[in-house]
């Protein structure tokens, strides 16, 4: 019975030992994806319908922080312009420096004279309620529209000034890779722009959320073995006592 005692006393420090190690890896998983994230995301609440359906009035989102040199065709940016407002805003980058942009063609956008494929517009919306007279967007700079593009207050507002409506690349923070509230998840990559050249790909959410998931469960069931390890020593004391005494 005494050997018995011993390896069952030994198994509980070995279940303690892996527990607290568990606890701990688990903690610097968890406060390592929450720094991650603070460090590479910025949180934001977009205070307007201009990007609906994509983003609505009221969505918090997070955008990666970017410098402007890294904004491709298609990506959803915040930024502050003084002509604009000098208000962070969200909108879509449709052409970049070089291109000419212009609408309407079938209804489409074009840019660099490609239709592009505009899925995250409403359905039956055209890609602009007016037309967009046929715009170069001057090097380093961009074209930007919301994805509501009968009510966006956009680079169309803005042609008749210094840019033609476009704004620099140093006027963008970050780029919005996902909406956080309500919990839509990810945007869409952009696909339309390909034909024209390279998209953005999705910064580091995934794995900081997979950081911060996984030590999570590790926090939990490294605590929670403690409790249950107790309650399966003293059930095994009790089956102990009571072989003891029909021995006896």
């Amino acid at each position: 019975m005494g050997g018995t005692g011993r390896t069952g006393e030994g198994r509980g420090r070995l279940g303690s030992v892996l527990s607290g190690l568990a606890v701990a890896l688990g903690c610097v998983l968890f406060l390592g994806g929450f720094a991650w994230g603070a460090i590479v995301y910025q949180p934001y609440t977009v205070p307007t319908d201009s990007m609906s359906p994509t983003i609505a009035a009221g969505d918090r989102v997070l955008a990666e922080r970017i410098g402007g040199g890294e904004v491709e065709r298609g990506d959803v940016v915040v930024f502050k312009q003084a002509s604009w407002g000098d208000l962070p805003m969200v909108k879509r980058v449709v052409a970049v420096g070089g291109d000419t942009v212009a609408c309407c063609t079938d209804g489409r956008l074009t840019v660099n004279g490609e239709k592009i494929d505009e899925p995250y517009l409403r359905p039956g919306e055209p890609a602009e309620a007016g037309t967009i007279p046929e715009v170069t967007v001057p090097k380093g700079r961009l074209f930007l529209l919301g994805d509501e593009r009968s009510g966006s207050l956009d680079s169309t507002a803005h042609l008749t000034e210094a840019g033609n409506g476009t704004v620099p690349r140093g006027a963008v923070s970050a780029r919005v890779d996902a909406i956080a509230w309500p919990m839509d998840g990810m945007l869409e990559r952009p696909t339309g722009f390909e034909t024209l050249g390279a998209v953005s790909e999705p910064g580091p959410l995934r794995p900081v959320l997979v950081l911060i998931v996984a030590g999570a469960v590790l926090v939990l069931g490294g605590g929670a073995y403690g409790p249950i390890a107790k309650r399966g020593e003293r059930r095994r004391a009790r089956a102990a006592a009571e072989e003891r005494a029909l021995a006896g």
